[in-house]
């Protein structure tokens, strides 16, 4: 999907509402890991998509290692990287492949944002990642995760998110993105991209991927398991409790 569809991401995602939300959280976060550690981070954005996070880190002076599955994301990353003026440490790797890639405790910060880790199918594969997480990590390092909120998302079995549009010049790009849920208990996930130029005919594609809700309860024993202390659990990224009902997201940050 992601390769397919990375041509078009930076305009899918409003990246200046997005990191003026999210920012502040993150540098929360990092100001008590610098608690511990009073100098710049090492820090690992992992499923980093475009970058846009990990640029944004970058500027802020930490020492940021990225890596994305895909290498259309990749080639993404190192353009706005390039763009922005910072350097990154930019690698084709997948979750679960963090250790291996990069080195064991290794970061002081490690990052899986965007709703990136319910792509791993199985809970093997969510274990093994969480896990791969804690290796990389010197002790009282950070990860910080952010999951939709498939608690809220299963209750209800919300299909449909609100639609994104995006203007440049005169072609005009409208994203709407849907849910259908499986008999497996998985979740397709589809993005539909209709695009046109001035008032020409709207061009459709649509890509799609399948993801495994997981929910706080899984979340939770599965970081404990790796060996997470500390777990805190948000509703999105202003840091307010957690509501399994009602919360758009689901952030944990835990130590290890």
């Amino acid at each position: 999907m992601y390769d397919n569809f990375s041509a078009d991401y930076d305009r899918f995602v409003n990246w200046n509402e997005r990191l003026a939300f999210e920012m502040p959280f993150i540098e929360k976060q990092i100001q008590k890991v610098k608690s511990r550690k009073n100098q710049p981070l090492d820090i690992l954005d992992t499923a980093c998509g475009t970058g846009m996070h990990a640029v944004a880190l970058a500027k802020l002076g930490h020492k940021v290692s990225a890596a994305d599955l895909f290498p259309e994301m990749i080639y993404k990353s190192h353009h706005n990287a390039h763009e922005a003026g910072v350097e990154l440490q930019l690698v084709k790797a997948g979750l679960g492949d963090m250790a291996r890639t990069f080195g064991r405790e290794r970061f002081d910060l490690v990052l899986c944002l965007g709703n990136s880790l319910p792509h791993l199918l199985t809970l093997a594969e969510l274990a093994d990642s969480v896990r791969d997480f804690a290796a990389c990590l010197r002790p009282g390092g950070m990860v910080l995760i952010q999951n939709r909120n498939f608690d809220a998302v299963m209750s209800s079995k919300m299909r449909w998110m609100d639609p994104q549009p995006y203007h440049e010049g005169e072609a005009e790009w409208l994203f709407q993105r849907f849910y259908d849920f499986e008999p497996d208990g998985l979740i397709r996930f589809n993005i539909v991209t209709l695009k046109r130029y001035g008032s020409s005919s709207w061009q459709a594609a649509v890509t799609d991927t399948r993801l495994r809700p997981q929910l706080r309860a899984e979340i939770e024993q599965t970081a404990l398991r790796a060996g997470f202390i500390d777990l805190q659990f948000s509703g999105s990224m202003k840091g307010e409790p957690f509501a399994p009902v009602s919360s758009g997201n689901l952030i944990l940050t835990a130590y290890k």
